[in-house]
């Protein structure tokens, strides 16, 4: 019988990406780790003997606990927040059962360092339209929820990346940007090993909006009208980036579970 604290790799599976995701909270020790240096989307590594130290920062959120095959180090650690008033489960077979499934995995190597709070910080260009919002939800959702991210001048994106360890991205000549004809959203979902079938469906709706292809997708249109409607609404670029990550939540809830569906009125039956 399956224990009341654990969670399957699909019920997982099924959560990661949404707005209310829990914190996933990697356990493995080292060689472990070296052995497979992959993450699960949006996890975070952790020391398992230091766990109580992240007690503060998890209160009132919901915890997976992600170790080698979900044995002794997730049930410990799990256990202990637990005592510590957290909602935490383990994730059942662990990061083995994971990988089998073959689900996505981000790669360690593609993760820029973190500072010192445990964030990935990255720069882009002020005044978002798409690419710069949809790239951050990228981020926030499936590689670091914690990530910091600085809109600045154009001109001063390279001196701010080099001056404050920032990430730019979404500008000429970086790694995180334009490839050929795909957007730089198209080259995170690649780089962080993201190529599920409604991340691939979002990244060509996001693509043609961002480079004026709206044949890609008819979804592309009302996305560029919508990113144009939230530039005109705030001044602040961060809360632009809040209020659009709402947006791309929807969009993709659509592009994983509403693809099918279609709304008409009044009902075929009663036309005519």
């Amino acid at each position: 019988m399956p224990s009341p604290n654990t969670i399957t790799v699909s019920q997982l599976n099924r959560l990661i990406g949404l707005p209310d995701a829990p914190v996933i909270v990697d356990v493995r020790i080292d060689e472990d780790f070296d052995n497979d240096p992959f993450f699960l989307p949006s996890a975070v590594r952790h020391p398992f003997n230091e766990i109580e130290t992240l007690v503060p920062r998890l209160a009132g959120r919901k915890v997976v606990v992600v170790c080698w095959k979900g044995l002794k180090l997730s049930a410990g650690a799990a256990a202990i927040l637990r005592a510590e008033g957290i909602e935490a489960q383990i994730l059942e077979g662990g990061a083995t059962a994971w990988r089998e499934a073959g689900l996505p995995l981000v790669p360690a190597a593609s993760l820029p360092a973190r500072n010192e709070k445990g964030q990935t910080v990255w720069v882009t260009r002020h005044r978002p339209k798409v690419d710069r919002i949809a790239c951050p939800w990228l981020i926030r959702r499936f590689v670091d929820p914690s990530a910091r991210f600085l809109f600045v001048a154009p001109s001063e994106v390279a001196g701010v990346a080099e001056r404050f360890n920032a990430t730019p991205f979404d500008v000429e000549g970086v790694f995180w940007s334009h490839r050929e004809d795909y957007c730089s959203f198209d080259t995170m979902v690649s780089e962080f090993g993201l190529t599920t079938e409604p991340l691939q469906r979002l990244a060509t709706i996001v693509r043609g909006a961002d480079t004026n292809r709206h044949d890609l997708a008819p979804e592309a249109a009302g996305l560029l009208a919508a990113s144009l409607g939230l530039s005109r609404m705030y001044k602040d670029d961060l809360k632009q980036l809040e209020a659009g990550m709402a947006l791309y939540d929807a969009y993709y809830r659509w592009a994983r579970d509403a693809v099918e569906e279609g709304h008409d009125w009044p009902t075929p039956s009663k036309k005519g």
